[in-house]
């Protein structure tokens, strides 16, 4: 069972991910409203697209942090997770479509399972969907960042 501790480890990796950061290391609001993006207007990595009744470029950053607690961390189970698992079930709804998100943890043993299955829906992603090429190498540190910090986490916990 992950802990609230877990949690906001959580929340900050995958937040650097879905705002990026400042030269002070401070984050970035995130705002982003890309035509080719496929989650739409998004702030915080919080989407209009999921969340079509809020004011997405008005959302704070703490009204962010509780929809990531209740609609992705306690929703979808995280928080009934083991360490680093829990990591990719979060940041897995947060970056995914839920249908996608499903399809990708289904019958996972483990995270390195996530991680190399959600390698190779981002390839076939580009694949199908040229538009989206200009996000690989993006997608691609972002899962790299996630095993390596899986794999530090395992390491200092003993597994």
């Amino acid at each position: 069972m992950a802990s609230e501790s877990e949690f906001l480890k959580c929340l900050e990796f995958t937040l650097g991910w879905e705002c990026g950061r400042n030269k002070d290391g401070s984050l970035k609001d995130g705002y982003i409203n890309d035509p080719d993006d496929l989650g739409g207007e998004t702030k915080y990595g919080i989407s209009k697209r999921r969340y079509p009744h809020i004011d997405i470029k008005s959302l704070t950053l703490a009204e962010a942090i509780e929809i990531y607690r209740r609609d992705f961390w306690v929703e979808f189970g995280a928080d009934k997770a083991s360490m680093p698992f829990a990591l990719c079930i979060f940041d897995i709804y947060v970056n995914h479509s839920i249908p996608t998100a499903k399809m990708l943890l289904r019958d996972a043993a483990d995270w390195r399972t996530v991680i190399i299955r959600r390698k190779k829906f981002r390839a076939n992603r580009v694949r199908f969907n040229p538009t989206q090429e200009k996000f690989l190498k993006g997608w691609l540190a972002r899962d790299n960042d996630l095993h390596k910090f899986c794999t530090i986490w395992e390491n200092d916990h003993d597994g």
